[in-house]
């Protein structure tokens, strides 16, 4: 890895450590409030980037653009609505990162309004590490939805398929290995199998026009 490839790795990370982390952590603390416990004692409400990060998966993601985070474990018995919760505990993820991307647009439209000295070198890479964040969440945001398994979509659609017990189990079975699939072939035949960079663009540009900032 050469040196200004490097930087721009370095430049990302903030944004991948918070979204990976948030987005984990929100699907335990929302798991606890439904009623299982299962995240807590695993030690998983928690801020803390070591309890999420899978470093395989951390690693992938730097590298080849893809990758995971260690997947909160929940009890759907313990649930207090089953059908319910399991719905809130999967969308917590990648509402979290939504949040997460509207939050650092803030800060960096408060950043740009300071009046202080953007091209100054500290700055200008501490915008970039901002503007990293804010795609990199809203494509977490985005990615998480695809209604493929593991991913968070997945629950969204497989509750509407439970009624078909032969469907559900096929998509629950299958899913992954359909997405590994895309995302291989995505890779080795640069055919962008998930066109979701244009909704990532559309997202962060347009909060970011929101707050009064325009490219």
């Amino acid at each position: 890895m050469d040196s200004i490839n490097l930087i721009r790795t370095l430049k990302f990370l903030p944004g991948i450590i918070i979204g990976l982390t948030v987005h984990e952590f929100s699907h335990a603390f929302v798991a606890q409030k439904c009623g299982d416990t299962t995240a807590r004692d695993q030690g998983r409400v928690t801020l803390n980037p070591l309890k999420h990060i899978d470093l395989l998966g951390f690693i992938l993601l730097l590298v080849a653009g893809f990758g995971w985070a260690k997947p909160v474990e929940f009890n759907e018995q313990n649930l207090k609505n089953p059908k319910t919760d399991v719905l809130k505990i999967a969308v917590a993820g990648p509402l979290s990162n939504a949040l997460v991307a509207i939050v650092l647009s803030v800060i960096f439209m408060l950043w740009i309004s300071a009046g202080i000295d953007h091209y100054a070198r500290g700055n200008r890479i501490f915008m970039e590490i901002l503007r990293y964040g804010i795609y990199i969440n809203w494509g977490l945001f985005i990615f998480n939805l695809i209604p493929l398994p593991p991913l968070d979509g997945s629950h969204l659609l497989l509750s509407y398929f439970k009624k078909y017990p032969a469907l559900y189990t096929g998509l629950y079975k299958y899913g992954s290995l359909l997405l590994f699939a895309l995302i291989i072939g995505s890779v080795f035949t640069k055919i962008n199998l998930f066109p979701i960079w244009p909704l990532i663009q559309f997202l962060g540009d347009g909060f970011l026009a929101l707050f009064g900032f325009h490219f």
